[in-house]
Formats: C-alpha cells, structure tokens, sequence
C-alpha cells in the first residue's frame, strides 16, 4: 500500500509543525510575590536582583506588556536567569514589609493605591512601571511605560549585566553627543 500526499494533506501537516512550533517558543515566565523575591534573596548562596513589574488589573498597556514583551523567549529566558521576578498590583490591598517599614493600601478617588508601589516609582504613578533592585534590595531604576521586547532586554541587560556599575545609561544606549 502506498500513502499519497494529497495538497490538503501536505496543508495539514505544514499547518500542524507550525503550531507546534509556535508553542513551543512560548515561555513561561515563573512570576512570585514580593515576600517571596526577598525570601529567595535573603537566603540564596548566590542571590539575583529583583525585578518588579507594577501594574493594575484595568491597564491596557500593562497587559500588552505581559503578552508582547514577557512572554517573548529571550526576553523570559533572560529575565529567568538574572532576576527574581515580581508582579505588584499598584492597587494592591495587602500590606507590604520591607526594609523594616510597612506599607499599605491607600483609598483615593474610585480606586486608590499602595504605598509601596508609590515608594517605588518615586512618586510617579504610571502604569505600567518595572523597577530594577539590585541583590541587596537597593533601587536601581524604575522604568516607567510600555517597552517593547528589544529596548527591554537592552534595559534589563544594563541592570543584569552590571553595566550601569561602569557606563552611565547615555553612555551605553547610545544616546550620548
């Protein structure tokens, strides 16, 4: 008996690799709670920086973030091996510890905001915003809007990469006259 592959099938079998395929690109990315990113740092033999990404549950761009700029595979694979990752709802409810100071959720308007998500972006509420701490928890950087995969990995590699130790960021963007 011999099996003949007639166009259809030939589509079908194209259209299933390439499904395939494409799943297999897409990356998880294993998100944890702030307690748990200084839990990790305070104990790990060799601790990673930290990453938060402060979003709110009603922001477009946060979740276009998510989807576009998280999820692509070098950019999850890189974050993965050089950061803790932290999601923070900037309207989250519960209270926040850190460096011996509780921060808390604080109604305003319709919705509100947590102290610890203002702390962080220094005063500037914009969503969404990531924030680059280094392994002992020192501010490094809040980045504030939406970045596309390639501009952030170039972001997070600065950070990650101890490049901002010797180049300012003009200097290693490109950016400088």
């Amino acid at each position: 008996m011999k099996l003949r592959m007639t166009p259809l099938y030939k589509f079908t079998l194209f259209l299933c690799l390439g499904l395939f395929s494409l799943l297999g690109n897409a990356q998880d990315v294993e998100w944890m709670s702030w307690d748990q990113a200084v839990e990790r740092a305070q104990t790990d033999k060799n601790p990673k920086k930290i990453f938060i990404d402060v979003y709110t549950d009603w922001c477009g761009w946060c979740k276009k973030m998510d989807k576009d700029t998280f999820q692509h595979p070098d950019v999850a694979a890189y974050m993965a091996d050089n950061f803790y990752m932290v999601k923070m709802d900037g309207e989250g409810k519960d209270p926040i510890e850190f460096k011996g100071q509780t921060y808390n959720f604080v109604p305003s308007g319709r919705k509100g905001y947590h102290e610890f998500a203002a702390a962080l972006m220094q005063g500037r509420m914009s969503y969404p915003t990531t924030i680059f701490l280094d392994e002992k928890m020192n501010m490094l950087s809040p980045v504030p809007g939406y970045q596309k995969p390639e501009p952030f990995l170039n972001i997070a590699r600065y950070f990650g990469d101890n490049i901002y130790l010797e180049k300012d960021w003009q200097t290693y963007s490109g950016q400088s006259k």
